[in-house]
């Protein structure tokens, strides 16, 4: 199994809970929920029985049922039926595809209460109607995200795990990687953005080297998702392909907010969100909002009519663009890799940088003013983040980052950001492909930093 993060915050559950809570692991189809949850059950439990509910039988699906009241029978059948021995409080019972029986769930508060295992489920789409209606959200139920592996992971799964610890050492002493080892690292975020972070087409680049068969498993990654869409946004499926289909394009214009007259020239947004919330709860994509009034709150101040949509993994944004052949060559792979072909690099670097920033714990905001008002200035920032301030005794500001993927860019926007806010903002980022460097408050990342932000 490849190396994850969040393999540490299942163990710093099951040592903080001592069974009084459960765990709810949720993220997109393929991201390798059920692959963690089952490795995690293995090593830190005396046993693990897995019901994986997108497969159980009606039968299984019965014990339930009938036995909902009764627990004692409830584990004896499970038990017999998966021949896996339960131990009280040395086993991990995991409802894994939970959001297939929404009945499981709702009985997580009386399992929890019962106290003899300890309980993950795994999820996706589980704030859609259909799978939380008729069952009471448990309170005994934490939360966690799963995202695809960040640029940190993936040279893990690489072997490169001395060049990650140097990357996050040099960017919190401020200090720049030897020419060398920059170039190294700024290949690897390259093949970051090919491969993705979806752990499948990960472990085949690891082990084969090959874009090709890369590409073949995103694109069944995204058929599933296809298949996703036609089962369960019903009524609306329509409008949440079109969004999918256009996540491209759209991020390949200059100004990236999400324009729907590109899809229907009377689309209006009110119409179309449930189709960019079905796509981020079902972590396909990741939705970034405006601030109209950037400050600490940045969520007090969100637009939710003023977005940018950007794919969830990288990887899958590229086979998203080469989408209008059934295949992509490696020789297509390759040349992307040498920046020998005409692809619109802004539109990977942005993304990969929202990935980044996602996985980083962050929610995503923007900010955009037209310049057309008298006496304001345009601006485009990509992303607005809240961290601590030095030059504020640590207390949180406003940082703007701005992404360029030229190694010549103005900052325009960024200086008239600075002056229009004053105060309100901390440290200046801009995450380039080039050398870090510390100029008067603002900081020059190279784009493989973006990860320690």
């Amino acid at each position: 199994m490849l190396r994850r993060k969040a393999y540490d915050q299942l163990v710093q559950w099951k040592t903080r809970s001592q069974g009084t809570s459960a765990l709810l692991v949720e993220g997109a189809r393929r991201v390798g929920k059920s692959t963690l949850v089952t490795e995690f059950g293995a090593r830190e439990y005396r046993s693990c029985l897995v019901i994986d509910f997108f497969q159980a039988p009606d039968e299984v699906k019965q014990y339930f049922q009938d036995n909902r009241n009764d627990f004692d029978t409830l584990f004896l059948l499970l038990s017999a039926y998966y021949r896996v021995q339960l131990y009280r409080r040395e086993s991990l019972v995991v409802f894994d595809e939970i959001q297939a029986f929404p009945l499981a769930r709702g009985l997580i508060k009386y399992l929890v209460a019962d106290g003899r295992y300890d309980y993950i489920e795994t999820g996706s789409l589980l704030s859609i109607k259909q799978n939380v209606q008729d069952i009471v959200i448990p309170s005994e139920e934490e939360t966690m995200r799963l995202e695809p592996l960040d640029f940190e992971e993936f040279c893990w799964g690489m072997g490169e795990d001395q060049l990650a610890n140097l990357i996050r050492t040099c960017f919190e002493s401020k200090k720049p990687l030897p020419d060398n080892l920059h170039r190294r690292a700024m290949r690897l975020l390259r093949e970051y953005m090919l491969v993705g972070g979806m752990p499948k087409p990960v472990s085949i680049y690891v082990e084969q080297r090959s874009f090709e068969l890369v590409d073949l498993e995103k694109r069944r990654i995204l058929d599933l998702y296809r298949n996703d869409v036609a089962r369960f946004a019903h009524g609306y499926e329509f409008k949440v392909t079109s969004v999918l289909d256009g996540i491209p394009g759209q991020l390949s214009k200059h100004e990236k907010k999400f324009t729907l007259s590109s899809l229907n020239k009377n689309a209006r947004m009110r119409e179309y969100e449930e189709a960019f919330f079905w796509l981020g709860d079902a972590r396909i994509a990741n939705i970034c909002y405006a601030a109209s009034d950037p400050s600490v709150g940045l969520a007090l101040n969100m637009e939710q009519t003023s977005l940018k949509c950007y794919m969830a993994d990288t990887g899958l944004l590229v086979t998203l663009a080469f989408s209008d052949n059934q295949q992509t060559s490696e020789d297509v792979y390759r040349a992307v890799l040498l920046d020998d072909i005409g692809i619109n690099e802004g539109m990977l670097v942005e993304n990969v940088v929202a990935q980044m920033l996602v996985a980083s714990g962050h929610k995503l905001f923007f900010f955009s003013q037209s310049g057309k008002k008298e006496g304001e200035g345009r601006m485009e920032i990509d992303f607005l983040v809240v961290r601590p301030y030095e030059n504020a005794a640590g207390k949180p500001r406003v940082s703007p980052i701005e992404v360029k993927s030229p190694k010549q860019y103005g900052t325009t926007s960024l200086n008239r950001f600075r002056d229009q806010f004053g105060k309100r903002v901390g440290t200046q980022y801009v995450l380039h492909p080039k050398q870090m460097r510390i100029e008067s408050g603002r900081e020059y990342l190279p784009l493989y930093m973006g990860f320690c932000l």
